[in-house]
């Protein structure tokens, strides 16, 4: 019996008879045995809540283990897939106290307890009276969780009982730990495994707007975020940008790529986890309050290729239940790690894509015929203008050999193709004859070697300018107005030419004090003026394919949408507006050098039906457009000067735009001549840091003023145009307002709508 009382001491069972102290040795053994079979971690907590309430004589029991990673107790009830897990902080409760000190508790009643949850009882139905709570420890006397009985069945539970199920928890402590390690590392297995298989399956997207909207999904699901977004770098443009949305409603957003968290995170190669997304400076709260979407938490990640250059960043919101851990960001950059690659190649896959689009685009566009033979002799392409000028279609001409279809009196063109063969030096031929179906063309012939890069031969092209006497017309009508126009009326009907009424974006600009410099320039020296400014301006214009309408002295008439449209040509023409302040930015830098006055500028833009057409005599037609929009236009680029700002869009135009520009709500007005309000916007992308320091918070407080001053609360309005103008003292709109809230104070109005009428064309 020696060995019985020590084991027994050592349980802490010395008080119990040899009887007893033999039935709870033999219960501890059994728990050994039976725990020490099972592989799973259910099956060992299954068995021992069975064994520890028949034990302890309690109507149930419950087995909690810390999960280190969450800070959480956890235990499991039901099976399979009706298994369910009940979690709560391992600091809270009396399961909580029991696991942070370490020391086993006997509760006789309940509810009088204030650490014990009563809604626990409410939500399963069960009346908790008495709890045994102790500690399941290791041999180095860690805490790995708590055993807890509840409800001794006769009497109360004793300090034998919380002996007993201390000792019965220590025999099984050792066993609870492998299983609950083995369980983590194979759910870090699977969790491996579902990564990878995640990551194969997303390497294999080329389409590059596909694999952006997979990327931003999966990233979300796997870090259990609101959302995310993944920036790649655009090394052309400076910019991050990204593709949110799908299909027709997709939608490109692009800023500088040293701007924001992201640009901060792209310039620096280094991730950043922010708890708190307004209490970081660097945080632009804006976006959330354009969108009415609120940011808590930012976890953002650069995304490294192969060499280790940054191609972009990978940004995570508002973590659900909390904040991003240190594994989240980890797993974040794992990831980015894996598909940096595919992103790279779905990169370049749509570059070729674009390369081949653009190719084939431009090929097609051309008014050119070009056809192409292979090294064989056999014509292998042939675009549109090709197809027009033979008057033929795809099969009466392709992968025909060049000797079939350039046949009798076209030989020579075989011969010129024979010859360039031979030299591999290109060759051209003015104002020859081809004849093909019984019809004479007259085109001008260029024959060229395809080469590869290692000058090797590929093929020959051929490169057909018809100049017959239509496309002569053409060239002379294009030197007197707009070729896009001159093609137009050319191809269109008479009905086109007589009117036509159609949705345009009109821009008009005008340079301001512009008598008091003709009067210091003098005649030359203005009309030189005007034609550097004019040169600049218009190119401005064409590069987002506006159409130049007229000249007015110094002003400037523009149309977008005539006479060909676009999905986005109010977008066109406010890129060009900031084009041409940026351009004319760098021009005065030129012209301050040299030592000459500095050029202002005011445009108007707006967006409306408007007729067009050939306007004019029978001796002098002009074609151009008239209407109430090209009005509200021009009365916009007069308001400039009102309101001292560059660019002024109209609600028409504001309201169909697709990019995002940084604007701000300058007024709501009634024009010259107009009774209907128009609200009226600024742009303000052209400015830099330097030219409008702090600007998006000064048009944060200008637009609170704003909301106030229409609401006729001038005294919070001046603040906040105050708080504006303090940002950039040099903001004038800023104070007009002030001015105009005074004045209203000393002459307050009878009824109020917020509305200002202008007085001035």
């Amino acid at each position: 019996m020696t060995k019985i009382a020590s084991s027994a001491n050592n349980f802490g069972l010395s008080t119990l008879s040899d009887k007893e102290r033999i039935k709870h040795l033999e219960m501890l053994l059994d728990v050994s045995r039976h725990v020490a079979s099972m592989e799973t971690m259910d099956e060992i907590l299954t068995a021992l809540v069975k064994m520890t309430s028949r034990a302890i004589d309690a109507q149930r029991s419950s087995i909690f283990i810390n999960d280190a990673q969450s800070g959480e107790l956890f235990l499991r009830s039901g099976q399979d897939e009706m298994r369910r897990e009940i979690r709560l902080l391992n600091t809270d409760g009396i399961a909580g106290e029991v696991f942070t000190t370490g020391v086993g508790i006997i509760i006789d009643d309940a509810y009088a307890d204030a650490r014990f949850h009563q809604q626990v009882d409410e939500q399963t139905g069960f009346h908790t009276e008495s709890i045994l709570c102790v500690p399941i420890k290791i041999a180095n006397g860690k805490t790995i969780g708590v055993a807890q009985a509840l409800n001794k069945q006769q009497g109360s539970f004793s300090k034998q009982d919380l002996l007993l199920l201390e000792a019965m928890a220590t025999q099984a402590a050792v066993t609870l730990q492998n299983a609950q390690m083995v369980e983590l590392a194979a759910k870090n297995h699977n969790k491996e495994l579902a990564f990878l298989d995640l990551v194969s399956d997303i390497t294999s997207e080329l389409d590059l707007g596909m694999l952006l909207q997979r990327v931003m999904h999966e990233a979300t699901e796997m870090l259990n975020a609101d959302r995310s977004t993944l920036f790649l770098n655009d090394d052309k443009r400076g910019e991050l940008w990204s593709q949110v949305g799908e299909g027709l409603q997709a939608k490109q957003i692009r800023f500088p790529n040293h701007l924001g968290i992201a640009g901060t995170v792209f310039s620096s190669g280094e991730s950043m986890n922010i708890p708190y997304a307004y209490a970081d400076l660097r945080f632009n709260p804006s976006f959330d309050k354009q969108t009415g979407y609120f940011t808590r938490s930012i976890l953002c990640v650069p995304v490294v290729n192969k060499a280790g250059s940054v191609i972009g960043v990978t940004q995570v919101l508002n973590k659900k239940g909390g904040s991003f851990s240190s594994e989240d960001e980890s797993r974040l950059r794992a990831f980015t790690a894996q598909i940096s690659i595919a992103l790279e190649n779905a990169k370049l896959f749509s570059d070729v894509q674009n390369i081949k689009n653009y190719n084939e685009s431009m090929l097609e566009s051309m008014s050119n015929g070009v056809i192409t033979l292979d090294d064989q002799g056999v014509i292998v392409t042939c675009n549109s203008a090709g197809l027009q000028i033979f008057d033929i279609q795809d099969h009466d001409i392709l992968h025909h050999q060049a000797s079939a279809f350039f046949t009798d009196c076209n030989d020579w063109v075989l011969a010129k193709i024979e010859n360039v063969e031979q030299e591999r030096v290109s060759n051209l031929t003015i104002d020859a004859v081809i004849i093909y179906a019984g019809k004479e063309l007259s085109v001008n012939l260029t024959v060229l070697p395809l080469l590869n890069a290692q000058k090797e031969k590929l093929g020959i092209l051929l490169l057909i300018e018809d100049i017959s006497s239509e496309k002569r017309m053409k060239s002379t009508m294009a030197k007197h107005m707009d070729p896009i126009i001159a093609d137009r009326l050319l191809d269109s009907s008479a009905d086109l030419l007589g009117g036509k009424s159609a949705m345009s974006t009109i821009l008009f600009s005008d340079i301001r004090s512009f008598t008091t410099l003709t009067e210091e320039l003098g005649a030359q020296g203005t009309v030189s003026l005007l034609n550097e400014y004019f040169t600049i301006m218009v190119d401005c214009i064409q590069k987002e394919e506006g159409m130049l309408d007229k000249f007015i002295g110094d002003a400037l008439m523009a149309a977008f949408g005539l006479p060909l449209s676009h999905e986005d040509d109010e977008d066109r023409a406010v890129r060009s507006a900031i084009a041409m302040m940026t351009a004319l930015h760098h021009w005065n830098k030129e012209r301050e050098q040299a030592g000459l006055a500095a050029i202002n500028i005011g445009i108007g833009i707006n967006t409306d039906q408007v007729v067009s057409g050939n306007i004019g005599s029978p001796k002098r037609m002009d074609y151009t457009l008239i209407g109430d929009g090209v009005n509200l236009a021009a009365r916009l680029e007069t308001a400039c000067k009102q309101y001292a700002t560059n660019i002024l869009i109209s609600e028409n135009t504001y309201q169909k735009l697709h990019g995002t520009y940084r604007i701000r709500d300058v007024d709501l007005v009634v024009v010259k001549g107009k009774t209907k309000p128009v609200h009226i916007y600024e742009v303000l992308d052209y400015h830099s840091q330097e030219s409008f320091p702090n600007l998006m918070n000064v048009v944060n407080y200008f637009n609170e003023g704003v909301l106030s001053y229409r609401e006729a609360a001038w005294d919070q309005a001046i603040v906040s145009f105050s708080a504006a103008l303090k940002g950039n003292p040099a903001d004038q709109l800023s104070q007009i307002y002030i001015d105009r809230c005074h004045w209203l104070q000393q002459h307050p109005p009878k009824a109020w709508d917020g509305i200002w009428i202008m007085t001035a064309k």
